[in-house]
């Protein structure tokens, strides 16, 4: 806003100064009790507690890392040599046929009470799912089998 009446107002109220307060409202503050908590001081510490304060963990995990890199740092005499023996990678080996089957073996309904009393029906049934992997150029095959429970809650039909 450049328009010169908001100048001109500006230039007014910097050239106003500010009015003193009444004396009755500074009399009224002078009596105000002061029950602000005290301020807080600064206390001081003797040298040796606040050097303490930091020197005692920086030289403990100083001698913590110099007890670590001592033992580290062996002389190769002292270090058993091992060489470790890694064979050779092999391919590996990729199946030719895989089949995935799932079988019923078992179906059959039950009736439970919930802790109410009221009666529930399950229908439950059994699969076997078997998963079955080969590879005809290494003579590998790799079955496996997993049992599997279905329990479905059915309504009772009443009459």
């Amino acid at each position: 806003m450049n328009d010169p009446e908001h100048e001109l107002f500006e230039d007014e109220l910097r050239r106003l100064a500010p009015a003193t307060p009444p004396a009755e409202l500074m009399a009224r503050l002078a009596n105000v009790p002061r029950n602000c908590p005290q301020p807080v001081t600064f206390n001081p510490q003797p040298l040796w507690r606040l050097l303490a304060r930091w020197l005692v963990p920086a030289a403990a995990a100083a001698g913590l890392a110099a007890i670590l890199l001592g033992s580290w740092a062996q002389p190769k005499a002292a270090r058993p040599r091992v060489k470790a023996v890694v064979p050779p990678p092999k391919p590996a080996s990729k199946p030719d046929e895989i089949e995935i089957d799932r079988q019923l073996v078992a179906l059959f309904d039950t009736v439970a009470k919930l802790p109410n009393g009221e009666p529930v029906r399950f229908r439950c049934r059994e699969w076997t799912d078997e998963v079955t992997l080969r590879d005809p150029d290494h003579g590998l095959v790799i079955e496996r089998r997993t049992p599997r429970l279905e329990v479905m809650p059915v309504s009772i039909e009443t009459f």
